[in-house]
């Protein structure tokens, strides 16, 4: 989903209906091969077949999209490409957001069996228990979004030493983040009448809260030499870097 999820995954799909000539596959290729190169004839045919896509047939037996077929295929491989997920998931995210599915469609959208997530994130069994016993991952008969996310940071993390337990960190500023939104919008929680008020403060103030996080790293990584951009001036050239994972500040 972080990226223009980020996406297409956040844009609404259009009905069938939409107004537009039909146009052939040459056409809808053309269309998405810029931000999806590797898309092609053979590709579309196979979710077609897997029923993820219906395009109407010429009487010639040609295949036709419509303007609604095009925004499902950009869907379903910005899914493939950003979220890596089965494409049983992607479909019943199409089912939920067309109503075709229904309130329990809607629910499960973003559901993934244990194995799905594995598969989806290229976790194993171990990274994913260690995740949980840290609580950075909720143990779960089902796997949203947010877990997708995590797993997928911590395997990329993990390439460079990070493991769960100097994850921990994180999580405890995150849930002294959560407490601080908790205080601040509780005035408006107590309030009768709707929680739109305590929900829209709660957005706002999260938001300016996690630019804030990320803009004092970023500032801490710029002092420390290690942002962006030219070295500092007297910062030495080619030093050798040391090797992958986290040391203590003894060196060991």
């Amino acid at each position: 989903m972080t990226g223009g999820d980020r996406s297409a995954l956040a844009r609404g799909i259009p009905a069938r209906g939409s107004a537009r000539a039909l146009v052939g596959i040459g056409q809808v290729l053309e269309e998405l091969r810029q931000e999806f190169p590797d898309v092609s004839p053979s590709k579309i045919r196979f979710l077609e077949a897997e029923g993820l896509i219906a395009p109407e047939r010429a009487s010639s037996g040609y295949r036709r999209f419509a303007v609604a077929d095009i925004e499902r295929l950009r869907f379903i491989l910005t899914a493939q490409r950003d979220e890596y997920l089965p494409l049983r998931v992607i479909k019943e995210r199409l089912d939920a957001l067309s109503g075709d599915g229904g309130a329990g469609a809607a629910a499960s959208a973003a559901a993934l069996t244990r194995s799905e997530l594995l598969e989806a994130t290229g976790a194993d069994e171990a990274l994913l228990a260690e995740l949980e016993d840290y609580g950075l991952v909720r143990h779960a008969r089902a796997y949203g979004t947010e877990a997708l996310t995590v797993v997928r940071c911590a395997v990329a993390v993990r390439e460079y030493g990070i493991q769960p337990r100097h994850l921990r960190a994180v999580k405890a500023a995150a849930d002294r983040e959560i407490s601080l939104v908790e205080q601040v919008v509780a005035p408006l929680a107590r309030q009768r009448g709707s929680r739109e008020p305590a929900l829209r403060a709660a957005r706002d103030v999260a938001g300016h809260i996690a630019r804030l996080h990320a803009t004092l790293v970023e500032d801490g990584l710029t002092d420390a030499g290690l942002a962006s951009g030219p070295p500092a001036a007297g910062t030495p050239h080619n030093v050798p870097s040391e090797p992958a994972g986290l040391r203590s500040a003894s060196g060991r």
